[in-house]
């Protein structure tokens, strides 16, 4: 069956399976309910494309519905279903925004059909956002890298938005494929740094090679050691570095990491002069920093000094409504 695309409110039994059936048999995704109130709750989780509801219901009516439907989302489509009786509330919800109204009774292709009107009102209203995200996105940075139109996109577009011109540190959590890495380089784009875009995969680099790789090293610091080598610190500097999966990163490394943090400063291998940086760290982590800490797997002080400002990533089976843009 299609994933549920239409909300559909109607306190009777009979009538709410009849409308069902009709929508699934028309390959539209619904999803029924009893009441306004139950309704509104799976909307603040879900991003349906149409609200369909009966005027007459137990607890909130219609009208009311329309006013709470309209603070969520002021152009989520409603479409009304009224008794004989229930015109003159319809018309007045009209004026007040709803899409369209259907008179009881009716065939079945009559409301598949202002269903299938109101969806193609609702993706015209998508394509419309997603076009004016990407030339916000022109100027704003890379805040269009975020696409889709689940709540919770949309939240991290706004605090993406907010923290990133603010230079501050920035902790990323979540999943493996959830986007931290989309994220981050967003949050550089829109943060006005002139600088490069650095990233590190803690995960993948062998502990040999990490400290050098990380914080540079000059000529004969150790065997092989032939001329000095600028770290990726120091190669983000005016930028950004991105630390994936920093909770692979050694123990003994996060010390030096710690103080680079502290002092804005680095110190390659084999010297003992500081040399100043300018980056904005952002580190991402698929696992919990704050238990790995607890067990003495992360350094608690590291811990402490990343997570002054973090955005959690929810993973991509819970904004499924967001695949279909992710992939325009």
């Amino acid at each position: 069956m299609a994933e549920p695309v239409v909300f559909l409110v109607e306190d009777d039994a009979a009538v709410r399976k009849g409308c069902e059936q009709a929508l699934s048999l028309a390959d539209i995704g619904v999803r029924g309910f009893a009441d306004g109130e139950s309704m509104l709750a799976a909307l603040a989780a879900g991003n349906p494309a149409l609200v369909v509801s009966d005027v007459r219901l137990p607890g909130k009516d219609g009208l009311e519905l329309l006013r709470d439907v309209r603070r969520v989302d002021r152009e989520l489509p409603v479409l009304l279903m009224t008794g004989h009786g229930d015109v003159a509330m319809a018309v007045e919800a009209m004026r007040e925004g709803a899409h369209d109204f259907i008179e009881k009774p009716f065939p079945s292709e009559r409301l598949i059909a202002a269903v299938r009107s109101g969806m193609e009102k609702r993706a015209l209203i998508v394509e419309n956002r997603l076009l004016k995200e990407r030339l916000a996105g022109q100027g704003e940075g890379g805040v269009a890298r975020l696409v889709g139109q689940s709540p919770a996109i949309q939240r991290l577009r706004q605090l993406v938005g907010t923290l990133a011109p603010t230079g501050v540190d920035i902790l990323i959590n979540g999943e493996t494929g959830a986007g931290k890495e989309v994220v981050a380089r967003a949050i550089h784009d829109a943060s006005g740094r002139r600088g490069a875009f650095v990233a590190i995969n803690c995960g993948a680099l062998p502990e040999t090679v990490f400290e050098s790789e990380l914080f540079g090293h000059e000529a004969g610091a150790f065997t092989g050691a032939g001329k000095r080598r600028i770290g990726r610190i120091e190669h983000a500097g005016g930028g950004t570095l991105f630390l994936d999966e920093i909770e692979s990163m050694p123990l003994n490394l996060q010390v030096k990491l710690l103080r680079v943090l502290q002092e804005r400063s680095v110190e390659r291998l084999g010297s003992n002069a500081a040399v100043h940086v300018d980056c904005r760290l952002v580190a991402a982590s698929k696992a919990d920093l704050k238990a790995l800490s607890d067990a003495g797997q992360f350094r608690a002080d590291l811990y402490y000094r990343l997570n002054v400002v973090s955005l959690d990533l929810p993973p991509l089976r819970q904004r499924r409504q967001d695949l279909s843009l992710i992939h325009i």
